[in-house]
């Protein structure tokens, strides 16, 4: 079924929302609620483009593993990671030991500091808040002309692993779009 589920506790959701314990706690709690300041946008930039290619339950349950090792996400911290720091995470079980992606997210980190006005005030610039609102998962869009826009900037300055579907994923994530479809209880409390 591709349409809002109710779940057991009566409350109807999209229907990826109800696969997994971390998946209803990621979705009631998290997923769609407006993210307006740079760290939280950059530690959701960095699991979107660590999930490509692999399960986002993976990426939920590595989570605390990542942030350990990504320095809580602290943008100053992780850009001054070197050449050391790549190695001690390529060796670290707990994230998803990626060379490229690690790599990018140590130069997405710098280029994030170099952004005028920051990453948030730049992924705010591409939100969306008419967008359509959609009743079956197949018609969420995998990317939008706004995603497109967005991994273009940032990929102008120096931002990689930020395809228009994973700008996409990011602006579904932190709010700039409500993507819970109609019939969900999560639709709209965010605005």
């Amino acid at each position: 079924m591709s349409t809002a589920i109710r779940g057991e506790d009566g409350l109807a959701r999209c229907p990826w929302g109800l696969s997994a314990p971390d998946y209803v706690a990621y979705h009631d709690q998290e997923w769609g609620r407006p993210v307006r300041d740079d760290q939280g946008l950059y530690e959701r930039l960095c699991l979107e483009a660590f999930q490509s290619g692999l399960s986002w339950l993976t990426i939920l349950r590595k989570r605390e593993g990542f942030r350990a090792a990504f320095a809580g996400f602290d943008l100053a911290k992780v850009a001054a990671f070197g050449p050391a720091d790549v190695e001690r995470l390529l060796g670290d079980a707990a994230i998803v030991r990626n060379r490229a992606k690690i790599e990018a997210a140590i130069g997405n980190a710098r280029a994030a500091l170099d952004l005028p006005g920051g990453l948030a005030a730049t992924a705010w610039r591409y939100a969306d808040p008419d967008a359509p609102a959609y009743a079956d998962m197949a018609d969420v869009p995998a990317y939008t002309d706004g995603s497109k826009a967005l991994a273009g900037e940032l990929k102008k300055h120096g931002f990689r692993f930020v395809g228009p579907t994973t700008a996409y994923a990011l602006m579904q994530a932190c709010g700039l779009v409500d993507d819970h479809l109609t019939g969900c209880h999560r639709r709209g409390a965010y605005r």
